[in-house]
């Protein structure tokens, strides 16, 4: 595939390097010659020197032939226009969006990217996506990742394993005959900084970072199995009033009405357009980093800090100063990778970076085949994915142990007519059916290919 990647940031980078891993052919346009020079240093792609929405700049990048832009400018008045002249001048296919402002996506204003209008085909709101995935860490506690899938009737599900877990050292086979009503699948494990698909006869290790697929309805009991009986939080601060802070808090009186709610934000006027725009929650100004702001919040009978201000600094030195004083559990954002590895070590619970999420919206959309969703994980170095299977695909038929992916692939779960199957190597798929794999990035081209329609069914 031909892509046209404007915005040579971090989030440009990352897809850009992800595209060009799977041997797509990747052009990169960005106003900043250091961020071109860096991008043209360390990725095998084409880079630009230009304005992204110029023209001649899409024309010297090849719009002409290609078959997606992607715009994750800095700025959302530049990514609207480049797809405009995508669209007007190139006739692109598929061209997506970052809009930040929400402003922009005010249902009132619904018709504006309409295909008469400002034709964009997907937009990404990143700050809404990185608010949705805190609100998902914070429904199953002690876990550090939750990802739904087939309309949430799968979840893959990130868990630290400590010496609490009373299946470490077990091999994975004999899980099933200890649990065998459990639907549920090791699916990756990640060993010190590298993640690998789990074979049968491996076994897991205390300080193991796993992820599992599990059935919805038996989530609680597949985290006890694992070691995980933590409670469900009733008082919750979040630091940060900004867009992510302030949507999060949005979506915890939607979803957790009973919730003792607090949000601590800095400046005086933003906190008071906060409290304007909330019903139950506390808004508290001040500074997250003051023990007297913390101890006014009530802090040591709080279960869980959501620290999302925008200074990274802020956000750890806020969570560390809650777990302090008592409070029991902490989720960060984390913009700088810098900081990634000093998570465990600090006693962080939850780290979330926010470009891998933007990047998994953006990339649900470049897959081919039947995918239907999927989150990037562990860097980008591997991926979760739900599937369908349809009739005249390769993997239509056929069984999973014919398909001979056993080192970097593994089959969660299958959901066949409302039933959700554990699958095994005897285990045939048949149309129709919901598939969420894991499977390392070399795998996904493979992935594609196995749920994609042959080409004499047309």
């Amino acid at each position: 595939m031909k892509v046209v990647v404007c915005g040579a940031g971090q989030v440009g980078f990352n897809i850009a390097k992800y595209l060009a891993e799977q041997q797509n052919d990747v052009t990169v346009i960005d106003r900043s010659p250091e961020l071109i020079r860096k991008i043209s240093e360390s990725l095998d792609v084409k880079a630009v020197v230009g304005h992204a929405s110029d023209p001649q700049q899409l024309e010297l990048a090849g719009a002409k032939d290609t078959e997606m832009l992607i715009a994750v400018t800095i700025s959302d008045e530049v990514n609207m226009i480049a797809c405009q002249v995508a669209h007007s001048l190139f006739n692109v296919p598929t061209k997506i969006a970052r809009i930040r402002n929400q402003v922009y996506l005010n249902s009132k204003w619904r018709d504006l990217f309409s295909h008469s209008h400002l034709p964009i085909d997907v937009i990404i709101s990143p700050e809404l996506e990185v608010a949705r995935a805190l609100l998902r860490r914070t429904e199953v506690p002690g876990a550090f990742n939750m990802m739904p899938f087939v309309d949430d009737k799968v979840r893959v599900i990130g868990l630290l394993l400590d010496e609490n877990c009373p299946v470490v050292n077990t091999p994975l086979r004999q899980l099933t005959e200890l649990f065998p009503k459990l639907q549920t699948t090791v699916v990756g494990v990640i060993r010190g900084d590298k993640i690998f698909v789990p074979r049968s006869d491996d076994t897991l290790h205390v300080g193991d970072a796993i992820y599992i697929a599990v059935e919805s309805a038996v989530t609680e009991r597949a985290m006890a199995v694992f070691g995980h009986e933590e409670q469900s939080a009733q008082r919750t601060i979040i630091v940060g009033g900004g867009n992510v802070g302030l949507f999060l808090a949005q979506l915890l009186e939607e979803y957790s009405p009973n919730m003792n709610l607090k949000v601590i934000e800095y400046n005086r006027d933003r906190a008071n357009y906060v409290a304007e725009k909330l019903n139950s929650a506390i808004v508290i100004n001040g500074d997250a980093l003051d023990r007297e702001i913390l101890q006014q919040a009530n802090i040591e009978q709080t279960d869980t800090i959501i620290s999302v201000a925008d200074d990274d600094e802020v956000n750890i030195l806020s969570a560390l100063l809650a777990k302090q004083q008592g409070c029991s559990r902490s989720i960060t954002l984390m913009n700088n990778p810098i900081y990634a590895n000093l998570v465990g070590s600090l006693g962080i619970d939850v780290a979330l970076d926010p470009r891998e999420m933007t990047v998994s919206s953006i990339l649900r959309h470049v897959r081919r085949g039947r995918i239907r969703d999927l989150h990037s994980i562990c860097n980008g170095s591997a991926e979760v994915i739900e599937a369908e299977v349809i009739e005249g695909a390769d993997i239509a038929g056929k069984k999973i142990g014919e398909l001979r992916m056993h080192s970097n692939v593994r089959f969660g779960l299958i959901v066949r007519d409302n039933e959700t199957i554990v699958p095994h190597a005897d285990t045939q798929l048949e149309p129709g059916d919901k598939v969420v794999i894991v499977c390392l990035l070399e795998a996904v081209k493979k992935i594609e290919q196995l749920f994609s329609a042959r080409i004499e069914m047309f």
